[in-house]
């Protein structure tokens, strides 16, 4: 990957444990691409055999709900990081460098709140789901399983909107240019 990180690396970019934080979002997005390879070769296989022998694999559509729910919730903390999110910058173009900092702290901060409350949501439904012992309909594969292995991408989000917003304070109180 030859992205480059957000405002350059030296005194400028992240320290040790943004760094770390980025790794850590990259290996986790890197997992979740892997889940979708995973679940594009199951969907070949299962529509081939389903034209061909009218086998398809078992499970599929349940398969797909499952992974694709793991996988999404794994690139969401690295998008946020790289500054990959949705952003409208129309009436703020032109403003002062630290004044946008300062909204993007602002929206930092809430995107870390909302990693914060979706990742204390999912656990509780996670653990409501094992202590309910609820299954998928063909599989029998225990639904719980697939909300707790979300929750690691969206405490991972949690974690990278806090601490852009804690880069996007510094940025602020040196104008912008930090």
């Amino acid at each position: 990957m030859q992205e480059p990180m957000p405002d350059a690396a030296g005194p400028a970019g992240f320290g040790p444990g943004g760094r770390a934080l980025m790794l850590a979002c990259k290996v986790a997005a890197v997992a979740g691409g892997l889940v979708f390879v995973a679940l594009v070769l199951m969907s070949i296989v299962s529509i081939v055999g389903r034209k061909l022998w009218s086998v398809p694999v078992p499970g599929d559509l349940e398969l797909m709900q499952m992974g694709a729910a793991v996988g999404s919730s794994a690139f969401f903390a690295y998008c946020h990081l790289v500054r990959g999110d949705v952003k409208v910058d129309f009436f703020t173009q032109h403003w002062k460098a630290s004044r946008v900092a300062v909204l993007d702290a602002i929206g930092s901060l809430l995107v870390g709140l909302f990693g914060a409350l979706i990742s204390w949501r999912t656990t509780v439904g996670a653990i409501s789901l094992f202590g309910d012992g609820e299954t998928s309909a063909i599989l029998g594969w225990p639904i719980w399983l697939a909300q707790a292995l979300m929750i690691p991408g969206f405490v991972l989000l949690a974690a990278a909107g806090f601490y852009m917003s804690w880069h996007f304070v510094g940025k602020a109180r040196t104008g912008g240019l930090a």
